[in-house]
């Protein structure tokens, strides 16, 4: 089943959820410290994956022009409609207002951005393995638990676009290989991953308070990274 380690990342990020949710009822200042402690390891993390860069003019150009291209397009406010209309269709009351368009938006955030999303399912697809998305799933699943004990319910619904997104990769990854050389799909997740690792920091920064950076914004530049790869593959071989 080439969409089973899909399957179980979506599954784990619901069951992490729930497990959450089970420990939302701690008191107050140990959620903020616990929110810092969270925001200051996805500022860690994203600062790893940032370091991957081969090239890191390509993150630049590419947040620079994915940034312009966000903002036009305005995705930060469309992401958090969506949010806000999933509170409507859910009948959240009214204290839950914005908080689960909040938990929604950045739990997609930190589960989209990054490589194993897109080896994994690559992997699930062209040979039926299904160990990156599983380790991924365990490693959402972990994250899920931590952010649902305090961004809330929202969390959950981050397993939506997951599955959508890394089951399309699973599905067309026979075609994503005939047509990618295996050495620029290397250089685009390579290039990718620390991209979105600067994406990361920013999302570690929102949540411990010291910006209100509009991180959905800046996810046109991994399009952007896709674009400037291809030239830089195709003058390489020119």
């Amino acid at each position: 089943m080439v969409l089973l380690g899909t399957l179980i990342n979506a599954v784990l990020i619901v069951v992490g959820t729930l497990i959450g949710r089970a420990l939302r009822n701690i008191p107050e200042k140990m959620k903020e410290t616990v929110m810092y402690a969270i925001g200051l390891a996805v500022v860690v993390l994203g600062l790893q994956m940032g370091f991957e860069s081969q090239n890191f003019i390509v993150v630049i150009i590419s947040l620079v022009l994915g940034a312009v291209i966000g903002e036009w397009m305005n995705l930060d406010d469309k992401l958090n409609n969506f949010g806000h209309w999933l509170e409507d269709v859910m009948g959240a009351k009214k204290e839950s207002k914005g908080s689960i368009a909040q938990g929604f938006v950045t739990a997609t955030l930190i589960f989209v951005i990054g490589a194993m999303g897109i080896i994994g399912a690559l992997e699930s697809g062209l040979s039926n393995e299904h160990g990156v998305l599983i380790s991924k799933g365990l490693i959402d699943g972990f994250t899920s638990i931590i952010l649902a004990s305090t961004l809330g319910i929202g969390v959950m619904l981050a397993a939506i676009p997951v599955f959508v997104y890394q089951g399309l990769i699973a599905l067309f990854a026979t075609q994503i290989s005939l047509i990618i050389p295996d050495a620029a799909l290397d250089m685009f997740i390579t290039e990718m991953t620390a991209t979105g690792g600067v994406m990361i920091v920013a999302i570690g920064l929102n949540m411990i308070g010291l910006t209100k950076i509009r991180v959905a914004n800046l996810l046109p530049g991994v399009l952007v990274v896709g674009l400037i790869v291809t030239v830089i593959y195709k003058m390489n071989l020119g």
